[in-house]
């Protein structure tokens, strides 16, 4: 079948997410100023929507279309935003989407707690769906993706695994892409074979996109990314091109990539030695390529799926996923 353009994309969910910015605005008010103004400031820093998007998808794919898939779109996205929120503190981060980060102007004190009231906030309006296997999905991604975050902490500075790698950007990544799917299965009260597609299918996108997200932090520029280049490893964090260098280089290759994940820094090791050592290893060819098979494994999962513009859709997200720039 053939895969949809990006305009027939925007084209087919241009109505649902503008409902979508809508009910995000509505959500996002709090009698707390503070909640409301840093709530606003994230939305209005954009995003690529991608995660709501999936979902509508999936529920329209089923033949659902009614508000539910709207209010659940808002609801994924404040998780994600949430989880931004906390990210960026816990990584120490002055920059978001090329603009500062909120801690720097509202502080961590504040941002933990407006974090904390996003992720209520997205269960309260998740309540009105009055659907307790929509409560499970949410109670479960969320446990997830915190525990997650505290794996990757007590994984800094030290070299991980392939597999454990995997474990990991399941739980902070692709986790939230495969709920997104699996929501859109439930308000479509879909078959456990059609939600286990569709889940299959988001799981395949969401390593695809961090394993891509990953390897644009290596070889990206500032200006592109909206943020400093290589501050995964400046903050500790071995990613899968690096893992494979470790793997596959030299021991002096292995020392300098120790080197820099021990300092948090390019203080020893420059920016440039790194990149060197990547590319002679083959490393971001081979991080590329994973992708790739991600991105096919996920259009496989919808083979089963009748034609339609929803699924056309949905073939076309993973090769978006993995030819974006930032």
């Amino acid at each position: 079948m053939a895969t949809a353009t990006a305009r027939e994309v925007f084209d087919l969910l241009r109505e649902d997410l503008v409902a979508v910015e809508q009910e995000l605005g509505r959500d996002a008010a709090s009698s707390v100023s503070t909640i409301t103004e840093i709530a606003e400031y994230l939305r209005e820093g954009g995003g690529k929507r991608i995660r709501p998007s999936l979902l509508l998808l999936a529920s329209h794919l089923l033949g659902y279309d009614g508000p539910g898939a709207i209010r659940l779109g808002a609801v994924v996205e404040m998780l994600h935003t949430a989880t931004l929120v906390h990210d960026d503190i816990i990584d120490g981060a002055d920059t978001r989407r090329g603009r500062p980060s909120p801690n720097t102007t509202w502080g961590n004190e504040k941002c933990v707690l407006a974090g904390d009231w996003l992720y209520m906030q997205a269960f309260k309006v998740a309540l009105e769906e009055r659907n307790l296997r929509v409560l499970d999905l949410l109670i479960g991604l969320t446990q997830q993706m915190v525990e997650g975050e505290l794996l990757q902490i007590q994984k800094l500075g030290k070299a991980v695994s392939e597999a454990e790698y995997y474990d990991l950007i399941f739980r902070k990544t692709a986790c939230l892409f495969s709920t997104s799917m699996r929501l859109g299965a439930a308000l479509a009260e879909a078959s456990e074979v059609d939600e286990a597609n569709l889940s299959a299918y988001g799981r395949s996108v969401g390593l695809a996109f961090q394993i891509v997200d990953d390897v644009l932090d290596l070889t990206a520029t500032e200006e592109v990314l909206g943020k400093p280049v290589a501050s995964d490893l400046r903050e500790g964090k071995a990613t899968l091109a690096v893992i494979h260098s470790m793997d596959h280089g030299t021991a002096r290759d292995r020392q300098a990539i120790q080197r820099v994940l021990d300092d948090r820094s390019f203080e020893h090791v420059s920016r440039g030695e790194l990149q060197e050592i990547l590319k002679r290893n083959g490393s971001v060819a081979y991080a590329m390529t994973l992708a790739d098979r991600y991105a096919d494994q996920a259009r496989k999962a919808l083979t089963h799926f009748p034609d339609s513009d929803f699924k056309r859709a949905l073939l076309w997200v993973p090769d978006f996923v993995v030819a974006r720039e930032k």
